[in-house]
């Protein structure tokens, strides 16, 4: 499902008055959310490890760009450390097996891994658990070296020993409040206290919410990695925030002819890839999707699309480097 605009702060001006009415009926709902979530992660005896986890959430539901940030945070580790295991961890959302297991990009599909792990494995070593705490004891017997979180920082089954909070720099936390009455998976406070660094994904300036100078802030662009052909493109996604992926490509120098959203986690129908040929066939177009929609499509249903790789680059290695000094060390040689 998508989420509702009145969540980002827009009003539709077809229902000006029905908007602050929901809201309003949603208040209880987003108390006991908060409540509830609150009490767990109170109550919680995470498990602690004898390997480093970092964890890389955020407090918003979806579309912040935090499988980029962890799959760049993965690759920088790797390079300084290349004789280390560093490996992904992802709860497997909208694949049927729930884990411990380490993915293979070869032989699994998104419907039995998860989108988001499968990209992440085809970068390097990634492994999906729904029981965090099983799927960190089954990465540490089978000899990773520091696991990285992507998503997680609500879910208090293991102990992290440094959490990043991705943000996007745009979207910021929407309307400020809480699930149903917002995106916020929990109170902006209470999640920021938990953190040690917040990561703003895009070059948009600073969302409102955030503390002034109690936390260090690390900024992180979204490229392209590829060059595109220069002809009409159809461009469709369904990720937390498709107008993202159009935006990019716009500002890559291919703005749409026409552009599709669908809903985060999308699985792909036989009438779905229908429509678009024939979107695509009416602008004499090329077909493109993210990596993370492609990994989804079933093998027959890829022919004639391609997709625009990306990447998250930190702006500032060396305060990353420091702000993770206390787990590398355990990596050193």
């Amino acid at each position: 499902m998508r989420p509702p605009r009145f969540w980002s702060g827009e009003i539709d001006p077809r229902s000006r008055e029905a908007a602050p009415l929901t809201r309003l009926l949603l208040s209880p709902f987003a108390a006991l959310y908060a409540r509830t979530t609150a009490h767990r992660i109170k109550t919680a005896e995470p498990l602690k490890l004898d390997i480093p986890v970092v964890c890389v959430g955020n407090l918003t539901a979806g579309g912040t760009g935090k499988s980029p940030v962890a799959a760049s945070l993965r690759t920088h580790l790797q390079s300084r450390y290349p004789d280390a295991r560093i490996a992904t961890l992802s709860r497997g959302y909208g694949g049927r097996l729930k884990g411990p297991l380490k993915v293979n990009f070869a032989s699994h599909a998104a419907a039995e891994v998860g989108d988001e792990p499968l990209m992440l494995a085809a970068g390097g070593e990634a492994w999906i658990g729904a029981d965090r705490a099983a799927a960190g004891q089954a990465m540490q017997a089978d000899g990773v070296d520091l696991i990285i979180m992507d998503d997680g920082h609500q879910n208090p089954g293991l102990q992290k020993d440094v959490s990043l909070v991705v943000v996007d720099s745009e979207a910021g936390f929407g309307n400020g409040f809480v699930i149903p009455k917002g995106p916020l998976r929990e109170p902006i406070a209470a999640g920021l206290a938990r953190a040690d660094a917040v990561v703003l994904t895009g070059d948009t300036g600073t969302p409102e919410g955030l503390p002034g100078d109690q936390l260090p802030v690390l900024r992180t662009s979204i490229k392209p990695v590829a060059d595109l052909q220069p002809q009409p493109y159809v461009a469709f996604a369904g990720i937390g925030r498709p107008e993202k992926f159009f935006d990019t490509l716009e500002a890559h120098g291919a703005k749409p002819a026409d552009a599709v959203p669908f809903p985060d986690h999308h699985v792909y129908s036989r009438s779905d890839l229908t429509y678009l040929r024939q979107l695509a066939s009416q602008y004499d177009a090329q077909l493109i999707t993210t990596e993370k929609d492609f990994v989804r499509l079933r093998h027959d249903q890829r022919d004639g699309i391609v997709t625009l790789p990306i990447r998250a680059e930190f702006a500032d290695t060396a305060t990353l480097d420091k702000l993770l000094e206390a787990v590398t060390q355990k990596l050193e040689p």
